[in-house]
């Protein structure tokens, strides 16, 4: 296994761009793109492999890992008194709890297509 196995590889269609967009997040800045999925793909692994050379030369640590994490379901938010108000209130509204509530709204978002702005 090489170093730069560690880290999530991401090759993903741009609208914005019209072409595929290739990003390491956690390594390195920017990304790499074209219209080939599979040559973004293997120039994104190239660059990868550049990145940890160039952490390599320079002496410095590298990111910590971002391939193979494990989640554990939990985090917390900060949000502010008047949202986490608001977010209590909307959810005791309809009947459910704060974590219920918050939980549907984040997946809810999820799913919707970003848009530039946002």
């Amino acid at each position: 296994m090489k170093v730069s196995d560690h880290y999530l590889k991401i090759v993903e269609w741009s609208e914005e761009d019209a072409c595929y967009v290739g990003t390491c997040p956690g390594l390195m800045l920017g990304g790499v793109h074209g219209d080939d999925e599979l040559a973004v793909y293997a120039e994104l692994c190239q660059a990868v492999e550049e990145w940890v050379r160039l952490y390599a030369e320079d002496g410095a640590p590298l990111p910590a890992p971002t391939a193979g994490r494990e989640y554990s379901g939990k985090f917390l938010l900060r949000t502010g008194k008047d949202l986490h108000q608001e977010l209590a209130v909307q959810a005791l509204s309809l009947g459910e709890s704060l974590n219920s509530y918050c939980v549907k709204a984040l997946r809810d978002r999820q799913r919707r297509p970003m848009r530039t702005g946002e």
